[in-house]
């Protein structure tokens, strides 16, 4: 018999065998127990002074009918079932042109696999590269600041989550969450994302599980165009029919899957020009702060900073002003990476923060941010794309024309004196830095509101708000600055056939998010329309 087995926690201090604990928790003998999974890990660290691992364990046991049934009263204790999402519904509408997925990020992905999967042979364009010229284009811009607009940190094969910490974790609850977990496994991420609790890959693993979902996608029948940009749309009778590349073809497609990914302002504008039903939305701007790695270790995990089973830290803050105006938080925080540049505009400076599968580097790195709203920056659709811009060209003008990002250290940050960028770490942001005023590059809302913040958070984090903490802005892409709105069959309201998915339209905030939601239009692509 299968028994899933909540709450097993064993000490740090500790010695104790998966096995032994199970064994313990259930009351029975260890002899009793067969082979034992971990089904979820998790660190709790609430107690510095004990710290514990929690783990969820499948086990195998041999036992009497009588003791199985005392076990299960235990409500830690049930027993197994493997779950597995539903068939699609198919429709019964017939096709004689393969749908279309424009972007290559975790929406379209994973969208173009499950359509390609039941037999709809979709094809998925994108703007960008492949990930090895990609790759080769990005080094070359934080190297020598050479940008190529068409390839760069947000645009190309994985999206801009490829150059991340490569986060799993996504606050919806969604019972087909594991079935995408598994099918990254497949495609070549780490096996243990299937039970950590913050289960991430890094922007190295990130990039072997994109070309093997690339891979799968093709070997289902489904085709793949890089630098392929769809430049506009076919729109006949207030539907979309199909799209229009950069060089004129047209592309008819009964369905078109929009998972443009949040940086495409080209795309939003032809939306606007087609009158497409799009609504401006918050998001958040603010910058990314960097700390020693051991000091956020320390911060958490006291004297067992450092220890083997713990790898490097993480955080997540959260700070309120006192008249509810506005809110400072932490996110995409990256324990163990670096702060990057992540343009992908001429003239513009934007950063985002990065790691690798292993959080080596010995720097821990987050954006800093704070909300606005469309009061702050107007109603109309494309008006939270130009808040964004302006910030960015003053960034750009103040790191000096050549992508360098603005920064300062929290000391005269908080002081407002001369801007310095000695601090605590060696700084990470490619291509580089240059001392500025960040008030000159953010709203005084903002930056007044990352003081109050940072001060709070070191309450609460012993040394997060130490003068030598270091500030680089801008960060200005959390997500999305519109909405394209859609109905309960996931189609646009007002033009019917036209798909709007993942980050891009507003529907997703993260890799894992962005996937699931490619996953449900592709759903409904299928119950609208019968295979080939």
């Amino acid at each position: 018999m299968l028994l899933r087995i909540n709450n097993v926690r064993i000490s740090l201090t500790g010695e104790q065998t998966l096995k032994e604990a199970a064994a313990r928790k259930l009351g029975v003998k260890k002899q009793d127990l067969g082979k034992v999974r971990v089904l979820r890990r998790a660190v709790d660290a609430r107690r510095k002074s004990n710290i514990v691992i929690n783990y969820h364990l499948l086990a195998e046991l041999d036992a009497p009918a009588r003791l199985v049934t005392r076990l299960l009263r235990d409500k830690d204790v049930t027993r197994f079932k493997e779950e597995t999402a539903a068939p699609p519904l198919m429709g019964e509408e017939k096709i004689t042109e393969r749908p279309v997925v424009i972007g290559a990020g975790p929406a379209g992905l994973v969208a173009a696999l499950e359509l390609a999967r039941y037999g709809y042979k979709p094809l998925l364009l994108e703007r960008g590269k492949k990930i090895a010229a990609r790759v080769d284009d990005v080094q070359r811009f934080w190297q020598k600041g050479e940008f190529n607009p068409d390839s760069n940190v947000q645009f190309g094969e994985g999206g801009a989550g490829t150059f991340s910490d490569g986060k799993l974790t996504t606050r919806v609850n969604d019972p087909v969450m594991n079935d995408i977990l598994k099918l990254f496994v497949q495609a070549g991420a780490p096996e243990e994302i299937l039970w950590e609790q913050k289960p991430h890959v890094g922007t190295d693993k990130l990039r072997a599980m994109v070309a093997g979902l690339n891979k799968m996608i093709c070997a289902y029948g489904g085709e793949i165009r890089f630098e392929t940009c769809a430049a506009d749309f076919i729109v006949e009778d207030n539907a979309v029919k199909g799209v229009i590349t950069q060089t004129g073809e047209k592309i008819y497609a009964p369905a078109v899957i929009l998972a443009c990914g949040h940086s495409a302002r080209d795309t939003y504008e032809v939306l606007a020009q087609h009158k497409i039903a799009v609504e401006a939305k918050a998001f958040a701007i603010g910058v990314r702060i960097e700390h020693p790695q051991e000091l956020i270790d320390r911060a958490q995990y006291g004297s067992f900073a450092g220890h083997a089973k713990l790898g490097a830290a993480d955080y997540a803050v959260v700070w309120h002003r006192p008249d509810s105006s506005r809110t400072a938080y932490s996110f995409c925080m990256c324990p163990g990476g670096q702060v990057v540049g992540a343009a992908s505009e001429t003239g513009g400076v934007v950063v985002n923060g990065m790691s690798m599968y292993k959080r080596d580097s010995g720097i821990a790195n987050s954006a800093l941010v704070v909300n606005v709203t469309p009061d702050d920056f107007g109603h109309n659709a494309l008006d939270g794309v130009e808040f964004q811009r302006k910030w960015e060209r003053l960034a750009f003008k103040a790191g000096g024309g050549n992508y360098y990002a603005p920064a300062q250290n929290f000391k005269t940050f908080l002081d407002g004196i001369a801007p310095s960028v000695e601090s605590l770490v060696n700084p990470s942001c490619r291509p580089g830095i240059k001392a500025c005023d960040l008030n000159a590059v953010l709203p005084e809302y903002v930056t007044s509101t990352l003081r109050g913040g940072i001060q709070a958070f070191g309450q609460r984090l012993s040394g997060f708000d130490d003068g030598g903490a270091l500030l680089t802005g801008v960060e200005t892409r959390t997500s999305a600055p519109l909405r394209i709105m859609r109905g309960d069959d996931k189609q646009s309201v007002s033009h019917k056939g036209l798909y709007p998915c993942g980050e891009g339209a507003g529907y997703a905030g993260g890799i894992m998010s962005a996937a699931l939601d490619g996953y449900h239009v592709a759903r409904a692509v299928m119950a609208r329309f019968a295979p080939f």
